[in-house]
């Protein structure tokens, strides 16, 4: 029997960000070599820790529904094609965890019967409690709604115990650290103190699931090698909020 100490975490929902898929100066929307290597952290800590891992992964490395409806195109035509951008995604990370050796699978919450599973609640917490990755691609399957929203939404149907934001950023801070020098990284920080500081961790409804929900956030820098895997297994990284 092992003595290494057991994840504080068993079911888990790791919200990747899209654009953190392409590589730096890339004209690629996807980079293998990136989605490789967080496949086989997700393949080490799953092996690890014989972890529970629920996936959203986000489409902004190809599309952004937002920023098309402002040039004029329709907004719930452009977060639909933007809900199809998560499933590429989506099926680039599935691809790869099973290339590493973990059975997994994409389960999209607009039906594409030939391309991935219907999303089926009862379906994923099986899936993931016989040891398999479950990507949940197509966001809510609704307009207006974020892929932050969906990671939320989809923790709380799975009773997911944590959702874990991998970013571009290494936690939560006072500031933005990108435009000012003395913000200071908070290692935890409750709800209502991320709320009355008027910090993003992520969009209102998102966040706010995950308060009412008691969902636990954790927000680290996913572009930092094995930090993918110490956050699953359970090492302090980043900001907790919870």
């Amino acid at each position: 029997m092992s003595d290494q100490p057991q994840p504080p975490y068993k079911r888990i929902l790791l919200k990747l960000s899209g654009e953190a898929l392409r590589a730096p100066g890339s004209r690629d929307n996807i980079s293998p070599e990136i989605v490789a290597r967080i496949a086989r952290e997700i393949a080490e800590a799953q092996q690890k820790g014989d972890l529970q891992i629920a996936i959203v992964v986000g489409g902004g490395n190809i599309w952004r529904g937002a920023k098309a409806s402002v040039r004029g195109m329709d907004r719930p035509t452009a977060d639909y094609v933007g809900m199809l951008a998560t499933v590429m995604n989506a099926l680039s990370i599935c691809s790869a965890v099973q290339e590493a050796g973990v059975p997994a699978h994409v389960q999209s919450a607009i039906e594409m019967k030939n391309v991935a599973e219907p999303y089926v609640r009862n379906k994923a917490r099986h899936q993931l409690r016989s040891g398999e990755v479950v990507v949940f691609a197509a966001g809510t399957g609704n307009p207006f709604f974020s892929t932050d929203t969906a990671a939320a939404l989809r923790a709380c149907e799975i009773n997911a115990e944590v959702v874990m934001k991998a970013t571009s950023v290494d936690g939560v801070y006072t500031a933005d650290p990108k435009t000012d020098p003395t913000a200071t990284r908070f290692d935890a920080i409750s709800y209502e103190e991320c709320i009355s500081r008027n910090l993003k961790v992520m969009d209102q409804t998102a966040f706010t699931l995950c308060k009412d929900n008691a969902k636990p956030i954790m927000v680290f820098d996913m572009h930092q090698p094995g930090n993918i895997t110490r956050a699953l297994l359970g090492e302090k990284i980043g900001t907790i909020i919870g």
